[in-house]
Parts: structure tokens; sequence; C-alpha cells
């Protein structure tokens, strides 16, 4: 299997290195990291690693900033990862972090930190452990900030 691991350089926490780091504790899978500038630039990067080098799910991690046009931002990039999965049958694992979800800078990196390792493990999950993530269907799972746990009747 491999994994493939797109971050950018605009993000203010290397959120590429903590998901290889995590990827590596958790399966024996080949990697393929690139860094591009941008969130908008992820899209194409996570598109060429699964047809060019052969990647079996891609995770694509991005920081946009606090500001309005960040957010439009944000969401063009995810519909463009959206596409590239309808387009290539494979899953791009969003690992977003808005700088406007922490109050400050140690907060926000050790959000940044948490929310790339437990989707690192999601990837994992997807591709070699599926019935784990059957398992734990309606459970209220949040990658970074504490779980939400399932609605009570």
């Amino acid at each position: 299997m491999k994994v493939g691991v797109v971050d950018t350089t605009f993000a203010r926490v290397n959120m590429g290195s903590i998901a290889v780091d995590e990827l590596k504790k958790h399966a024996s899978v080949s990697i393929e990291r690139v860094t591009v500038p941008g969130i908008k630039d992820l899209p194409v990067a996570c598109k060429k690693l699964i047809e060019e080098r052969g990647c079996d799910i891609v995770m694509a991690l991005g920081m946009p900033g606090g500001q309005e046009k960040d957010r439009m931002c944000a969401h063009e990039a995810s519909m463009g990862l959206i596409t590239c999965q309808l387009m290539t049958n494979t899953h791009v694992i969003e690992v977003f972090v808005h700088e406007d979800e922490a109050k400050d800078d140690r907060e926000l990196a050790w959000l940044a930190e948490q929310r790339a390792r437990e989707h690192a493990v999601n990837a994992v999950k997807l591709i070699l452990h599926p019935r784990d993530l059957e398992r734990e269907a309606g459970s209220g799972l949040r990658q970074g900030f504490p779980d939400a746990g399932p609605a009570r009747r």
C-alpha cells in the first residue's frame, strides 16, 4: 500500500511531517510526500500522486488563514479535493486547520498536530482496517478537539 501526503508552505505547522510520523507508527506502508505553496494547489498534487505515483489514498493537509477570503479559498480547495476523489475513485483525506479555530499560536500548533495524527490513523483504517471505521460509526468522533460522543435520546 502507498499513502500520499501533500502539505503546504502556507501552513504555520509542518503538518506533513507529523502525518508521516503517525503513519509510520500505525502501518508499514510506502509514503510519497509532496509540498505545494497553498491549499488551492492541493487538488492537482493529490491527483498526480494517485495517477502518476500510484498512491492508494492521499492526505491533503493545509492551514487556511482566518479571513473571509481564506475561508473562500478553503472551500474552493475542498471542492477541488472532492473532484479529485471522484475523478480517481480514491479517497483524499482533507486535513484543514483554520487559523481562527484556535485562541492562540500554542493551541493552533496543538490542534494541527492532533488533527494530522488522528487523520493519519483514519487513512490507515480506510485502506487497511475498514471494519474499524464501521465499528466507530455514529460515535461522534472528532479530529483535534474532544469527541462529541453519540447523541442520546
